[in-house]
This record gives structure tokens, C-alpha cells and sequence, in this order.
């Protein structure tokens, strides 16, 4: 143990660096490797907040090669009990379009061959997962976005692909027919793994493009993701700092209720 500890966890893109003051950057070991990079443990609006790059410095980490259980179990040896997961999103209707944000409360998933438990064997452990993403939060963000002046699109669908192509146009129109929100490649098994240590999980996803199903031209690429992002980031930094000062010191929600244990 390091003796540093945080109590909010904010997972996302290398953009959010400069969101810590007296930040400190620490190596945090996991029974189940490294995490994706160092932790950033610093202040943000009078708590204490570590931040994780999910793809490591540089974006280096494709999304299936994330080492997901190692991410949160370093959070959670921090002491961390709430995380933000901020992911960049495609729409999959032109009703939610480039720039949204979308506080989903479901997910699919759609990934393959990724650890997504911490229970392994011997003995079973069975964490509810029905509402993928703690309620008192998912309202908190909402609540702070609009008095941030954004207006958060309230629940939907997020489902996850293994990545890291984007999807053809017809898998798009399929998940689009299924009265799914919006598309991405990291949410899962992350929810699910802070689900079983008791975490709070609250998503913030911010809409980078329309998913090739429904737009007409070349489809989705990188670059374009990445630009649509960037352009967004300054007001994605003035969110979190005003969601992490809202979030509740003492947790008032089931989450930590939820945590899973060896039956």
C-alpha cells in the first residue's frame, strides 16, 4: 500500500490529466497485473479523486487489450467507492446527434473473450447486474449537466462491441433496431466489475459521431472521433469537477449492498 488513497475514481481519456491539483502519480499493484498506466491521485473541488487513463499515455491500449480487472482493483485499494467512467460514444440515431451526452442505464454486451469477473473458481459468485449503473449517480450527473448548461440525454441502451474496428453498416442498423442509444468498445466488462467490488459505476458518454448505420458516406473513422472529442473536453472538465463536488460523501444508493460474494 502506498498510504495514498482517493475516494472517487474518474476512468477516461489522457485529455483529463490537468483536471488534479498537487496530483500525484502512482503505481498501484493488483493481483491481476498492471493497470492500464500509472494513477493520478489528486484534489478536485475539495475531494480526494484518482484518475486512470483506460488506453494508457498515448491511447496505446486497444480496447480489448485493456486490462480491465486490474484498473478497478487498483481503484478499489485506493479506497475508491464511486467511479465516472467517461467513454466517447457513436449514436445510433440521428435524433442523438455528435456532441450529445448521454447518461445511458442499460448496457449490451457484445464483446467476446474478455475477463469480465473477478471470480474466477473456486466458488461462484452471482452480482446482480439488472440496472448496470448506480441510480443516485446517474441522477446526480443528469441534475449537474443541466445546470452546466448541457442537457444529458436520460437513459438509453449502450452497447458494447469487442472493437477495435467500428461496426459495418449493418450490424449498426441492427443494434439501431433494436431501439438501442448508442455504440462503444469500453463499458463492459468495466461496469460490470465495479458492480461486484461495490462500487457506484456512473457513465458519462460523450457522442463523438453517428455510427455508420446511420449516416450515408465512408463510416466512422479514428481520426474523427478523436477531433469530435478534443472539441469537447473543455466542457467535459468543468462537468466532472462540478460532478465530483456533487456526488454524496456518505453513499446513499444500493451499490455497495450489491457487492458480490462467494455463495
Amino acid at each position: 500500500m502506498t498510504g495514498i488513497t482517493a475516494d472517487i475514481g474518474v476512468i477516461g481519456g489522457s485529455g483529463l490529466y490537468s483536471l488534479l491539483d498537487d496530483a500525484s502519480g502512482i503505481q498501484q499493484p493488483t493481483p491481476y497485473g498492471h493497470a492500464s498506466d500509472s494513477i493520478t491521485v489528486g484534489e478536485l473541488a475539495g475531494r480526494r479523486v484518482a484518475f486512470l487513463p483506460r488506453h494508457g499515455r498515448g491511447h496505446r491500449l486497444p480496447p480489448h487489450r485493456v486490462n480491465y480487472r486490474a484498473n478497478l482493483s487498483a481503484l478499489d485499494a485506493l479506497g475508491v467507492t464511486q467511479v465516472i467512467a467517461v467513454g466517447a460514444v457513436g449514436s445510433l440515431t440521428p435524433e442523438i446527434p455528435a456532441g450529445s451526452l448521454v447518461v445511458p442505464d442499460q448496457i449490451v454486451d457484445r464483446t467476446s473473450g474478455r475477463a469480465q469477473t473477478f471470480f474466477d473458481g473456486p466458488g461462484a459468485a452471482h452480482a446482480s447486474f439488472a440496472d448496470p449503473y448506480c441510480a443516485s449517480g446517474r441522477a446526480i450527473a443528469l441534475q449537474t449537466a443541466r445546470t452546466n448548461g448541457w442537457e444529458a440525454v436520460d437513459g438509453g441502451t449502450h452497447v458494447v462491441i469487442e472493437g477495435p474496428r467500428f461496426s459495418t453498416r449493418a450490424e449498426s442498423r441492427w443494434y439501431a433496431a433494436q431501439g438501442w442509444s448508442v455504440v462503444g468498445m469500453t463499458a463492459h466488462p468495466e461496469a460490470v466489475l465495479a458492480r461486484e467490488l461495490g462500487m457506484c459505476c456512473t457513465p458519462l458518454c460523450l457522442v463523438t459521431d453517428l455510427d455508420a448505420g446511420a449516416q450515408s458516406g465512408e463510416g466512422v473513422t479514428h481520426e474523427e472521433v478523436l477531433a469530435a472529442f478534443a472539441s469537447n473536453l473543455e466542457r467535459l472538465r468543468h462537468l466532472l469537477g462540478d460532478l465530483v463536488k456533487a456526488l454524496p460523501e456518505e453513499r446513499d444508493c444500493d451499490c455497495a449492498a450489491m457487492k458480490a460474494v462467494i455463495v
